[in-house]
């Protein structure tokens, strides 16, 4: 039962956050995903994953769900990120990363990043969020 990070409408004080959220986490703490850079979508992000000189760090919070939800909530987050698995049309993949904690102690979790196909399209195209930070986007 890995917590999830989110870093976009999912966070704290966004709208996504409290419909699917609330009152379903043990948990919610800043944490910090290194090897990710944001992009800018229609109305919400999409991390999309960089190494070496272009890779970045995204900001958000790790999220520790409920035993009792957990199920329940991974099902809910993979249709609100219209992922399954496989799935060619894709627009996220679920994948374990590790997120860092403001302590430096580095947690594995779930985060959704963009489909290959998007991400390609992305780094074509987007348009890229400095600092990688949702909450502070211009």
């Amino acid at each position: 039962m890995l917590p999830f990070f989110v870093y976009g409408t999912l966070r704290p004080g966004e709208p996504n956050h409290d419909l699917f959220l609330r009152g379903r986490t043990r948990a919610e703490e800043p944490a910090r995903m290194p090897g990710m850079v944001l992009y800018d979508g229609p109305g919400y992000p999409y991390a999309v994953e960089e190494t070496g000189a272009d890779g970045g760090v995204v900001s958000g919070e790790l999220v520790t769900a409920r035993p009792e939800f957990y199920a329940e909530l991974l099902r809910t987050l993979d249709e609100l990120e219209e992922y399954a698995p496989g799935d060619p049309a894709n627009l996220y993949e679920r994948v374990e990363r590790g997120a860092a904690l403001a302590d430096g102690t580095v947690v594995r979790a779930w985060v959704y990043v963009a489909a290959p196909t998007v991400a390609a399209g992305l780094r074509a195209r987007g348009k890229r969020i400095e600092g990688g930070d949702w909450g502070r986007r211009g």
